[in-house]
């Protein structure tokens, strides 16, 4: 195995990642809330997470990947029920729209995808435990929250201070996600709810429990299920930078006190920094929000939006924009081009390199002249210094003995180069080229068949064709 690091959160400082056990790497990364499509300021996080588990099994790992799926919230309630339709059907339509992008991005799918509505038992189980131990309390409503002055470590991952969550939370009426603000007594603003009662915009989606009919609040879904599946491979969790205060806090407090036995939960907490939309944040109102789809339909493949989401720094807020777009298809066309020269000189399938490098083998190569950029990527993912030394490398023309390193770097960064057009230079045809096409199409005019199947030949044999249209013609290269 090579060495990775990253920059973990926890501890502000980059750390080289060493398995809990072996070479086996756990990571669960917060997944999507399945009432919608996902936009591109989703998929910056969840394409760098990607990168990050690729670099991780390039340099000989093997990974665990636990990737939730929050199909209970207000949100999906909320949709659900205004359209009509039963909970399960609703987020099932979103999730199955959320894969897709996935496939049309090129990442790789999660070994375990769990869903927050399959896994009630497991919170309300956790739940239990933290009233036993004192850390949690019921109100009357029949709602329970965790008691935040119960532990002492509250705030290390995000080095908040109690005094800074004291909210006006009991006047808010809105939850809105990472905020639980919905109108619950508690002991104090600081606590967050970990069970929420029934209430009547709930519709009917509840379950029953101890304390009543009711739902988990958001942050407990995340402890239960990475419990369940990584309990012995709590190495790194991940998510958007947003995510670090309050949910990924909550996670910790919340698991530390109960099902971790006061050990630690997760020893590398790594974020994504946002993503700002040609200088401002993503809105529906500014007219600059965007999903995949609206970047196809620009004429852009997911390819071309992969490499624009992931070519700055993951912990450096990028701005996209239009010239980003281009900017990024000009890089691919140039990697494409280099893969294709790479595979001809050495009589390769890109499928076959891939395969092999997929199935583990070619890890012990030495990286060559692509050394420099597997540093970059390997120390914090610096994608965009890696791209910076691929492309210096590519300079220098290396030969077919560079095929496998240069497409373990593309397979790290998840680039799907079949995906990547290129467009043939449009050449000029010669005067006498011209004038052969002129004559078949004027004999195609008078339906003189054998002549132009004649000229036809004639055109080909100079390495020409000609594209007919309803009032003309066009001539292409062979």
């Amino acid at each position: 195995m090579q060495e990775v690091t990253f920059h973990n959160t926890l501890s502000r400082k980059a750390e080289p990642i060493v398995p809990t056990k072996g070479n086996v790497v756990g990571m669960y990364c917060c997944g999507p809330t399945v009432y919608a499509q996902a936009h591109i300021g989703n998929f910056r996080t969840f394409l760098n997470q990607d990168v990050m588990r690729r670099v991780l099994q390039t340099a000989g790992y093997k990974v665990i990947h636990v990737r939730n799926l929050t199909d209970v919230d207000d949100k999906t309630i909320a949709r659900s029920i205004e359209e009509g339709r039963e909970l399960s059907e609703f987020t099932e339509h979103w999730t199955e729209i959320f894969h897709q992008d996935c496939g049309r991005f090129n990442m790789l799918a999660p070994q375990i995808e769990p869903k927050a509505t399959a896994h009630i038992d497991e919170q309300i189980k956790m739940i239990e435990d933290l009233l036993e131990r004192g850390h949690a309390y019921a109100s009357e409503d029949g709602s329970v929250y965790f008691r935040v002055s119960s532990f002492d470590g509250y705030g290390k991952l995000s080095r908040i201070k109690e005094r800074e969550l004291l909210t006006d939370a009991e006047t808010s009426d809105e939850d809105e996600g990472p905020v639980d603000s919905d109108e619950y007594t508690r002991d104090s603003a600081a606590d967050f709810v970990m069970w929420k009662s029934r209430k009547p915009t709930d519709g009917n989606v509840f379950w029953d429990s101890p304390w009543g009919e009711g739902r988990p609040g958001w942050h407990l879904e995340c402890s239960a299920m990475a419990m369940k599946y990584l309990s012995h491979n709590l190495d790194i969790h991940s998510g958007g930078v947003d995510l670090t205060f309050p949910h990924h806090e909550n996670e910790i407090a919340q698991s530390e006190c109960s099902c971790c036995n006061d050990k630690q939960f997760f020893k590398y907490w790594i974020h994504a920094a946002h993503l700002m939309v040609d200088g401002a944040k993503m809105s529906k109102s500014l007219n600059n929000f965007y999903t995949v789809d609206d970047i196809e339909a620009k004429g852009y493949a997911p390819v071309v939006l992969r490499y624009a989401l992931t070519s700055g720094h993951y912990r450096q807020t990028i701005n996209f924009t239009d010239d980003s777009l281009v900017a990024a298809q000009s890089a691919l066309v140039k990697l494409r081009k280099f893969s294709d020269e790479l595979l001809a000189a050495a009589g390769l399938k890109r499928a076959a390199v891939l395969k092999e490098i997929t199935k583990g083998k070619r890890l012990k190569d030495d990286w060559g002249i692509f050394a420099d950029a597997w540093e970059k990527l390997s120390h914090d993912m610096n994608i965009p210094g890696a791209l910076g030394e691929i492309f210096k490398a590519i300079k220098s023309k290396p030969g077919a003995e560079a095929v496998y390193t240069f497409h373990k770097l593309i397979f790290a960064l998840g680039y799907d180069l079949e995906q990547v057009i290129i467009e043939k230079p449009k050449v000029d045809a010669p005067e006498e080229v011209k004038a052969i096409a002129q004559k078949r199409w004027e004999a195609k005019q008078a339906k003189d068949w054998a002549a132009a199947d004649a000229l036809r030949d004639e055109l080909a044999a100079a390495g020409w064709k000609a594209l007919d249209g309803k009032d003309g013609f066009t001539l292409e290269q062979i």
